[in-house]
Protein backbone atom coordinates (compact mmCIF):
# COMPACT_ATOMS: atom_id res chain seq x y z
CA UNK A 1 0.00 0.00 0.00
CA UNK A 2 1.14 3.38 -0.61
CA UNK A 3 -0.42 6.50 1.40
CA UNK A 4 -0.85 9.28 0.28
CA UNK A 5 -3.24 11.20 2.27
CA UNK A 6 -1.58 12.60 4.90
CA UNK A 7 -3.54 15.33 4.98
CA UNK A 8 -6.78 13.59 6.32
CA UNK A 9 -4.82 11.92 8.93
CA UNK A 10 -1.13 10.58 9.17
CA UNK A 11 0.06 7.38 10.93
CA UNK A 12 0.74 7.63 13.95
CA UNK A 13 4.64 7.32 15.25
CA UNK A 14 6.60 5.24 16.98
CA UNK A 15 7.70 8.01 19.15
CA UNK A 16 3.84 9.02 20.20
CA UNK A 17 3.12 4.91 21.07
CA UNK A 18 6.01 5.29 23.57
CA UNK A 19 5.12 8.22 25.36
CA UNK A 20 1.62 7.34 25.62
CA UNK A 21 1.99 3.56 26.87
CA UNK A 22 3.03 4.47 30.39
CA UNK A 23 -0.05 6.71 30.96
CA UNK A 24 -1.93 3.90 30.14
CA UNK A 25 -0.34 1.06 32.17
CA UNK A 26 1.59 3.04 35.20
CA UNK A 27 0.36 6.65 35.22
CA UNK A 28 -3.02 6.24 35.38
CA UNK A 29 -4.34 7.94 37.79
CA UNK A 30 -6.82 11.60 37.32
CA UNK A 31 -4.96 14.46 37.16
CA UNK A 32 -7.12 16.12 39.11
CA UNK A 33 -6.58 13.75 41.81
CA UNK A 34 -4.97 15.11 45.11
CA UNK A 35 -3.13 11.57 46.20
CA UNK A 36 0.38 10.49 44.24
CA UNK A 37 -1.05 9.00 41.60
CA UNK A 38 -2.98 11.98 40.14
CA UNK A 39 -0.27 14.58 41.05
CA UNK A 40 1.96 12.46 38.79
CA UNK A 41 -0.69 12.68 36.11
CA UNK A 42 -0.87 16.14 36.69
CA UNK A 43 2.73 16.84 36.91
CA UNK A 44 3.03 15.03 33.03
CA UNK A 45 0.27 16.78 32.08
CA UNK A 46 2.05 20.35 32.82
CA UNK A 47 5.41 19.30 31.37
CA UNK A 48 3.40 18.56 28.51
CA UNK A 49 2.12 22.09 28.03
CA UNK A 50 5.61 23.45 28.35
CA UNK A 51 6.97 21.20 25.76
CA UNK A 52 3.61 21.78 23.74
CA UNK A 53 4.09 25.72 24.24
CA UNK A 54 7.78 25.45 22.95
CA UNK A 55 7.33 24.41 19.81
CA UNK A 56 5.07 26.83 18.77
CA UNK A 57 6.32 30.35 20.70
CA UNK A 58 4.10 30.44 23.09
CA UNK A 59 3.92 30.13 26.95
CA UNK A 60 2.30 26.86 28.92
CA UNK A 61 -0.51 29.04 30.21
CA UNK A 62 -1.85 29.55 26.84
CA UNK A 63 -2.21 26.42 26.40
CA UNK A 64 -5.43 24.89 26.18
CA UNK A 65 -6.01 20.88 25.42
CA UNK A 66 -8.87 20.32 23.15
CA UNK A 67 -10.37 17.15 21.17
CA UNK A 68 -8.86 18.65 17.92
CA UNK A 69 -8.83 21.28 15.37
CA UNK A 70 -12.41 21.27 14.93
CA UNK A 71 -13.25 22.22 18.44
CA UNK A 72 -10.31 24.43 18.68
CA UNK A 73 -11.46 26.60 15.64
CA UNK A 74 -15.27 26.87 17.07
CA UNK A 75 -13.35 27.89 20.92
CA UNK A 76 -11.54 30.43 19.55
CA UNK A 77 -14.13 32.02 16.60
CA UNK A 78 -17.03 32.08 19.11
CA UNK A 79 -14.47 33.81 22.37
CA UNK A 80 -13.43 36.64 19.64
CA UNK A 81 -16.69 36.92 18.51
CA UNK A 82 -18.52 37.45 22.20
CA UNK A 83 -15.66 39.52 22.94
CA UNK A 84 -16.53 41.42 20.29
CA UNK A 85 -19.81 42.06 20.50
CA UNK A 86 -19.38 43.35 24.26
CA UNK A 87 -17.34 45.92 22.61
CA UNK A 88 -20.34 46.74 19.64
CA UNK A 89 -17.75 44.88 17.45
CA UNK A 90 -19.85 42.52 14.73
CA UNK A 91 -17.74 42.44 11.61
CA UNK A 92 -15.38 39.21 10.77
CA UNK A 93 -12.94 38.64 7.89
CA UNK A 94 -12.33 35.60 6.75
CA UNK A 95 -11.94 33.50 3.35
CA UNK A 96 -13.84 31.59 1.06
CA UNK A 97 -11.93 28.69 1.08
CA UNK A 98 -11.07 28.03 4.98
CA UNK A 99 -11.93 24.60 6.88
CA UNK A 100 -15.64 23.90 7.27
CA UNK A 101 -15.38 24.56 11.06
CA UNK A 102 -14.43 27.74 10.55
CA UNK A 103 -17.20 28.40 7.68
CA UNK A 104 -19.87 26.50 9.71
CA UNK A 105 -19.03 28.72 12.94
CA UNK A 106 -19.02 31.76 11.30
CA UNK A 107 -22.48 30.70 9.38
CA UNK A 108 -24.28 30.16 12.97
CA UNK A 109 -22.66 33.59 14.05
CA UNK A 110 -24.16 35.38 11.04
CA UNK A 111 -27.43 34.06 12.06
CA UNK A 112 -26.84 35.83 15.46
CA UNK A 113 -26.24 38.68 13.56
CA UNK A 114 -22.63 39.38 13.32
CA UNK A 115 -21.70 40.31 9.59
CA UNK A 116 -19.24 37.90 7.86
CA UNK A 117 -16.56 39.11 4.49
CA UNK A 118 -15.28 36.37 2.78
CA UNK A 119 -12.67 37.83 1.27
CA UNK A 120 -11.95 36.11 -2.22
CA UNK A 121 -9.05 33.56 -3.04
CA UNK A 122 -7.16 34.23 -5.47
CA UNK A 123 -7.01 31.92 -8.74
CA UNK A 124 -3.20 30.53 -7.39
CA UNK A 125 -4.89 29.71 -3.94
CA UNK A 126 -3.60 32.81 -1.86
CA UNK A 127 -5.16 35.55 0.17
CA UNK A 128 -2.90 38.66 -0.04
CA UNK A 129 -2.33 40.76 3.05
CA UNK A 130 -3.50 43.97 1.05
CA UNK A 131 -6.96 42.31 0.60
CA UNK A 132 -7.00 41.78 4.43
CA UNK A 133 -5.97 45.62 5.09
CA UNK A 134 -8.63 46.62 2.83
CA UNK A 135 -11.49 44.96 4.29
CA UNK A 136 -10.56 46.05 8.11
CA UNK A 137 -13.20 47.95 9.49
CA UNK A 138 -13.34 50.13 12.78
CA UNK A 139 -15.78 47.82 13.96
CA UNK A 140 -13.81 44.78 12.70
CA UNK A 141 -13.14 42.03 15.95
CA UNK A 142 -11.52 38.80 14.06
CA UNK A 143 -9.63 38.04 11.80
CA UNK A 144 -9.85 34.51 11.46
CA UNK A 145 -7.68 33.03 8.17
CA UNK A 146 -6.38 29.38 8.13
CA UNK A 147 -2.16 29.10 8.11
CA UNK A 148 -2.38 26.34 5.23
CA UNK A 149 -5.12 25.05 3.18
CA UNK A 150 -6.50 21.68 3.70
CA UNK A 151 -6.93 20.87 0.14
CA UNK A 152 -4.44 22.67 -1.89
CA UNK A 153 -1.91 23.51 0.40
CA UNK A 154 -1.69 27.58 -0.62
CA UNK A 155 0.76 28.76 2.69
CA UNK A 156 -0.80 32.32 3.33
CA UNK A 157 1.60 35.27 4.27
CA UNK A 158 -0.13 34.98 7.97
CA UNK A 159 2.94 36.80 9.92
CA UNK A 160 2.04 39.93 7.86
CA UNK A 161 -1.86 39.49 8.30
CA UNK A 162 -1.18 38.71 11.99
CA UNK A 163 0.98 42.54 11.55
CA UNK A 164 -1.58 44.15 10.42
CA UNK A 165 -4.12 43.65 12.78
CA UNK A 166 -1.91 44.34 15.57
CA UNK A 167 -1.41 47.28 14.11
CA UNK A 168 -5.58 47.80 14.15
CA UNK A 169 -6.08 46.17 17.87
CA UNK A 170 -7.95 43.07 16.34
CA UNK A 171 -7.52 39.68 17.50
CA UNK A 172 -6.69 37.51 14.40
CA UNK A 173 -6.76 34.00 14.38
CA UNK A 174 -5.35 31.09 12.45
CA UNK A 175 -6.64 27.43 11.79
CA UNK A 176 -3.03 25.70 11.49
CA UNK A 177 -4.06 22.22 11.82
CA UNK A 178 -2.12 21.68 8.22
CA UNK A 179 0.64 23.74 9.27
CA UNK A 180 1.60 22.48 12.52
CA UNK A 181 4.81 20.24 12.29
CA UNK A 182 5.41 20.84 8.88
CA UNK A 183 6.54 24.68 8.44
CA UNK A 184 7.54 26.87 11.81
CA UNK A 185 5.50 28.57 14.34
CA UNK A 186 6.21 31.07 16.22
CA UNK A 187 3.09 32.99 17.63
CA UNK A 188 4.65 36.13 19.22
CA UNK A 189 6.95 36.29 16.28
CA UNK A 190 4.10 36.10 13.49
CA UNK A 191 1.41 38.12 15.91
CA UNK A 192 -1.00 35.57 16.28
CA UNK A 193 -3.82 35.50 19.11
CA UNK A 194 -5.40 32.48 18.70
CA UNK A 195 -4.27 29.14 16.95
CA UNK A 196 -5.54 25.86 16.55
CA UNK A 197 -4.08 22.72 16.07
CA UNK A 198 -4.35 18.73 15.59
CA UNK A 199 -2.17 16.02 17.06
CA UNK A 200 -3.47 13.54 14.21
CA UNK A 201 -2.25 15.32 11.26
CA UNK A 202 1.77 15.25 12.61
CA UNK A 203 1.75 11.62 13.90
CA UNK A 204 0.35 11.57 16.95
CA UNK A 205 -3.26 10.12 18.39
CA UNK A 206 -6.96 11.23 16.88
CA UNK A 207 -9.34 13.04 18.81
CA UNK A 208 -6.70 15.61 20.86
CA UNK A 209 -5.74 18.82 19.79
CA UNK A 210 -4.54 21.97 21.20
CA UNK A 211 -6.04 25.61 21.33
CA UNK A 212 -3.11 28.25 21.68
CA UNK A 213 -5.06 31.88 23.28
CA UNK A 214 -2.52 34.77 23.74
CA UNK A 215 -2.26 35.87 27.09
CA UNK A 216 -5.01 38.65 27.64
CA UNK A 217 -7.74 37.11 25.17
CA UNK A 218 -10.61 36.08 27.22
CA UNK A 219 -11.68 32.79 26.39
CA UNK A 220 -15.63 31.61 26.89
CA UNK A 221 -16.40 28.65 29.29
CA UNK A 222 -16.72 26.02 26.55
CA UNK A 223 -17.95 23.16 28.52
CA UNK A 224 -19.67 23.23 32.00
CA UNK A 225 -18.82 20.83 34.69
CA UNK A 226 -15.02 20.98 36.29
CA UNK A 227 -12.22 22.89 36.80
CA UNK A 228 -9.95 21.67 34.17
CA UNK A 229 -8.05 23.36 31.45
CA UNK A 230 -8.24 26.80 34.26
CA UNK A 231 -12.01 26.44 34.55
CA UNK A 232 -12.87 26.86 30.70
CA UNK A 233 -13.00 23.28 29.37
CA UNK A 234 -14.73 20.72 31.47
CA UNK A 235 -13.36 17.11 31.83
CA UNK A 236 -11.03 14.94 32.74
CA UNK A 237 -7.88 15.72 30.16
CA UNK A 238 -7.04 12.86 27.99
CA UNK A 239 -3.34 12.17 29.41
CA UNK A 240 -2.24 9.40 27.22
CA UNK A 241 -3.13 11.23 24.38
CA UNK A 242 -1.66 14.27 25.33
CA UNK A 243 1.77 12.77 26.07
CA UNK A 244 1.91 11.59 22.45
CA UNK A 245 0.72 14.90 21.01
CA UNK A 246 3.86 16.64 23.00
CA UNK A 247 5.95 13.80 21.90
CA UNK A 248 5.01 13.79 18.34
CA UNK A 249 4.89 17.60 18.24
CA UNK A 250 8.41 17.51 19.25
CA UNK A 251 9.50 15.16 17.02
CA UNK A 252 7.85 16.86 14.03
CA UNK A 253 9.61 20.38 14.45
CA UNK A 254 12.97 18.49 14.78
CA UNK A 255 12.50 16.47 11.63
CA UNK A 256 10.96 19.64 9.59
CA UNK A 257 14.11 20.62 8.02
CA UNK A 258 15.09 17.38 7.06
CA UNK A 259 11.77 16.00 6.21
CA UNK A 260 10.74 18.86 4.15
CA UNK A 261 14.20 18.66 2.00
CA UNK A 262 12.82 15.45 0.89
CA UNK A 263 9.23 16.27 0.77
CA UNK A 264 10.00 19.25 -1.63
CA UNK A 265 12.38 16.91 -4.14
CA UNK A 266 9.12 14.18 -3.94
CA UNK A 267 6.75 17.18 -4.71
CA UNK A 268 8.65 18.69 -8.01
CA UNK A 269 8.95 15.05 -9.22
CA UNK A 270 4.91 14.44 -8.55
CA UNK A 271 4.08 17.96 -9.96
CA UNK A 272 6.41 17.42 -13.35
CA UNK A 273 4.51 14.18 -13.74
CA UNK A 274 1.15 14.83 -13.30
CA UNK A 275 1.03 17.92 -15.27
CA UNK A 276 2.61 15.76 -18.36
CA UNK A 277 -1.17 14.70 -18.31
CA UNK A 278 -3.35 16.35 -20.84
CA UNK A 279 -5.86 18.70 -20.00
CA UNK A 280 -4.52 18.71 -16.45
CA UNK A 281 -4.00 21.74 -14.10
CA UNK A 282 -2.12 21.87 -10.61
CA UNK A 283 -4.50 23.75 -7.65
CA UNK A 284 -2.65 25.95 -5.52
CA UNK A 285 0.55 28.33 -5.82
CA UNK A 286 3.19 26.47 -7.51
CA UNK A 287 5.85 27.39 -4.34
CA UNK A 288 3.96 28.96 -1.61
CA UNK A 289 2.21 25.50 -0.58
CA UNK A 290 2.67 22.97 1.70
CA UNK A 291 5.86 20.87 0.91
CA UNK A 292 4.05 17.44 0.40
CA UNK A 293 0.96 18.64 -0.88
CA UNK A 294 0.25 18.01 -4.21
CA UNK A 295 -3.24 18.43 -5.81
CA UNK A 296 -4.38 18.27 -9.30
CA UNK A 297 -7.61 18.86 -11.48
CA UNK A 298 -8.19 16.41 -14.59
CA UNK A 299 -10.68 17.16 -17.15
CA UNK A 300 -13.44 14.76 -18.28
CA UNK A 301 -12.97 12.28 -15.26
CA UNK A 302 -15.02 11.63 -11.68
CA UNK A 303 -12.62 12.30 -8.76
CA UNK A 304 -14.43 9.47 -7.02
CA UNK A 305 -14.16 6.79 -9.65
CA UNK A 306 -10.25 7.93 -9.96
CA UNK A 307 -9.86 7.66 -6.06
CA UNK A 308 -11.73 3.86 -6.64
CA UNK A 309 -9.44 2.93 -9.03
CA UNK A 310 -6.19 3.54 -7.25
CA UNK A 311 -7.75 2.12 -4.40
CA UNK A 312 -7.82 -0.96 -6.41
CA UNK A 313 -4.15 -0.13 -7.18
CA UNK A 314 -2.71 -0.03 -3.42
CA UNK A 315 -2.97 3.64 -3.50
CA UNK A 316 -4.42 5.36 -1.11
CA UNK A 317 -5.25 9.24 -1.98
CA UNK A 318 -8.31 11.63 -1.76
CA UNK A 319 -10.05 14.48 -3.77
CA UNK A 320 -10.10 16.80 -1.13
CA UNK A 321 -11.28 17.65 3.06
CA UNK A 322 -11.71 13.95 4.76
CA UNK A 323 -14.68 15.92 6.44
CA UNK A 324 -15.95 16.24 3.26
CA UNK A 325 -15.48 12.98 2.03
CA UNK A 326 -19.05 11.45 1.81
CA UNK A 327 -20.12 14.72 0.00
CA UNK A 328 -21.13 14.28 -3.93
CA UNK A 329 -20.83 18.33 -3.81
CA UNK A 330 -17.86 19.53 -5.98
CA UNK A 331 -14.78 21.32 -3.28
CA UNK A 332 -15.61 24.40 -2.05
CA UNK A 333 -12.21 25.45 -1.98
CA UNK A 334 -11.70 24.46 -5.79
CA UNK A 335 -14.52 26.30 -6.86
CA UNK A 336 -13.08 29.20 -4.55
CA UNK A 337 -10.29 29.75 -6.74
CA UNK A 338 -12.59 29.53 -9.80
CA UNK A 339 -12.76 26.00 -11.01
CA UNK A 340 -15.60 24.93 -12.80
CA UNK A 341 -17.88 22.35 -11.41
CA UNK A 342 -16.95 19.84 -14.12
CA UNK A 343 -13.42 20.47 -13.28
CA UNK A 344 -13.41 20.38 -9.85
CA UNK A 345 -15.08 16.90 -9.74
CA UNK A 346 -12.32 15.25 -11.08
CA UNK A 347 -9.48 16.47 -8.84
CA UNK A 348 -6.86 14.27 -6.83
CA UNK A 349 -5.11 15.29 -3.26
CA UNK A 350 -1.68 13.42 -2.87
CA UNK A 351 -0.29 14.64 0.39
CA UNK A 352 2.78 13.11 1.26
CA UNK A 353 4.85 12.70 4.66
CA UNK A 354 8.21 11.88 4.91
CA UNK A 355 7.81 7.60 5.32
CA UNK A 356 6.74 8.61 1.50
CA UNK A 357 9.87 7.32 -0.53
CA UNK A 358 10.80 8.51 -4.63
CA UNK A 359 10.21 4.58 -5.39
CA UNK A 360 6.17 5.33 -4.25
CA UNK A 361 5.81 8.69 -6.38
CA UNK A 362 7.46 6.72 -9.23
CA UNK A 363 4.45 4.12 -8.66
CA UNK A 364 2.29 6.53 -8.76
CA UNK A 365 3.11 8.72 -11.68
CA UNK A 366 3.15 5.30 -13.58
CA UNK A 367 -0.53 4.53 -12.31
CA UNK A 368 -2.41 7.63 -12.08
CA UNK A 369 -1.89 8.49 -15.98
CA UNK A 370 -3.07 5.04 -16.68
CA UNK A 371 -6.17 5.43 -14.83
CA UNK A 372 -7.21 8.74 -15.80
CA UNK A 373 -6.60 7.65 -19.29
CA UNK A 374 -8.58 4.82 -18.74
CA UNK A 375 -11.42 6.57 -17.55
CA UNK A 376 -11.86 9.02 -20.04
CA UNK A 377 -11.84 6.49 -22.62
CA UNK A 378 -15.03 5.13 -20.85
CA UNK A 379 -16.24 8.97 -21.08
CA UNK A 380 -19.32 10.00 -23.77
CA UNK A 381 -18.18 13.43 -23.08
CA UNK A 382 -14.64 12.49 -23.20
CA UNK A 383 -15.74 11.24 -26.56
CA UNK A 384 -17.59 14.58 -27.75
CA UNK A 385 -14.51 16.61 -26.36
CA UNK A 386 -11.75 14.88 -28.56
CA UNK A 387 -14.23 15.14 -31.64
CA UNK A 388 -14.97 18.92 -31.23
CA UNK A 389 -18.30 18.36 -30.35
CA UNK A 390 -17.55 20.33 -27.02
CA UNK A 391 -14.64 22.34 -26.15
CA UNK A 392 -12.21 21.67 -23.92
CA UNK A 393 -12.08 23.75 -20.34
CA UNK A 394 -8.20 22.70 -19.23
Amino acid sequence: MIYADNAATTKMSRTAIDAMLPFMEETWGNPSSLYEAGQKAAEALSKARERIAACIGADAKEIYFTSGGSESDNWAIISAAQNGKKKGKTHIISSAFEHHAVLHTLKKLEKEGFEIELLDVHQNGMVYPEQVEQALREDTCLVTLMYANNEIGSVLPVGEIGALCKKKNIVFHTDAVQAAGRLPIDVKEQNIDLLSLSAHKFHGPKGTGVLYARRGIPLVNWLEGGAQERGKRAGTENVPAIMGMAAALEESCKAMQKDNELLLDLRLRLMEGLSKIPHSALNGDEISRLPGNVHFCFEGIEGESLLLLLDEKGICASSGSACTSGSLDPSHVLLSIGRPHEIAHGSLRLSLSAQNTREEVEQILEIVPKTVEYLRNMSPLWRDKINGKQPFIL
